[in-house]
């Protein structure tokens, strides 16, 4: 069997935090990251390497903020990615493990984000599906308040994000995966719907179901190339990753008109 040689670039903790500079990562500010360490090449030391440039970059008075959704703590009525036998729903509901900030792990949000959870003096959020860890001076005043009501909405962590003036890194990830603009989902008209999970209560493990607003990042892509038109991103290449930076309360504000013009119109709100 032959084994293929890795491929690069060779990126180390210097390297990102240098690359990560001249992207325009500023020294004390807040930043939201999306990444994909695949993306990047072969990273020495892996996510930990990651966090660490970015924490140099950001230093002692800089907070930094990825999401750590775990998508699995979902009704298992809905899943698709493979769906399992309706016969196996009660027992699904009954059994899945209440979420736990300390234990219960991210999914779907890539390794950089985990790595991040468990990192000595993180802090995250308390909702089943959606919260997010942040470590830094401003981390708590971003993850407190989560309201299980609210996966991405006023009370989330996006609007505190949104009050600090954050801004947002695609580290080799597309806009596809800009969670910020779930937050301008809550601003225009939209289907509420029902959203269940288990969490603790103090009575003990409870699945529970509340009513939430309708969420699709179906067309982020289309609504982040229309962003990039009118305003500024700041684009280069972090290792082999493609990158953008920009700031994220223009993110919202751009996204809350683009769903009006191009969701609404065809929703019939």
């Amino acid at each position: 069997m032959t084994i293929e040689p890795q491929t690069g670039p060779l990126c180390t903790r210097e390297s990102l935090a240098s690359e990560l500079r001249a992207l325009g990562v500023r020294s004390g500010e807040t930043l939201l990251v999306h990444s994909s360490l695949s993306s990047l090449g072969w990273v020495c030391g892996g996510p930990v390497a990651v966090i660490e440039a970015l924490l140099d970059v950001l230093g002692p008075r800089g907070t930094l903020v990825v999401p750590t959704h775990s998508a699995d703590n979902l009704d298992p009525a809905a899943w698709q990615n493979p769906p399992v036998p309706a016969s196996w729903w009660d027992g699904i509901r009954a059994s899945t493990p209440a979420f736990d900030t300390r234990t219960t792990r991210s999914l779907g949000v890539g390794v950089v984000p985990e790595t991040l959870r468990t990192w000595p003096g993180a802090l995250r959020s308390v909702h089943p599906q959606t919260s997010f860890a942040a470590l830094g001076p401003r981390a708590a005043g971003i993850v407190d308040g989560h309201a299980l009501d609210c996966r991405f909405g006023e009370h989330s962590p996006l609007a505190r994000l949104e009050e600090a003036g954050a801004r947002i890194l695609l580290l080799g990830a597309g806009f596809d995966s800009c969670s910020a603009f779930h937050l301008a989902e809550y601003r225009v008209p939209a289907t509420r719907v029902t959203n269940s999970f288990a969490v603790t209560t103090p009575q003990g493990r409870r699945w529970t179901t509340v009513e939430d607003t309708a969420i699709s990042s179906d067309d982020f892509d289309d609504l982040g190339a229309d962003f990039e038109k009118t305003h500024p991103v700041l684009r280069g290449r972090v290792g082999g990753a493609d990158s953008r930076l920009f700031g994220l309360p223009d993110a919202v504000t751009h996204a809350v008109a683009w769903i009006r013009e191009n969701r609404c119109r065809t929703e019939g709100f």
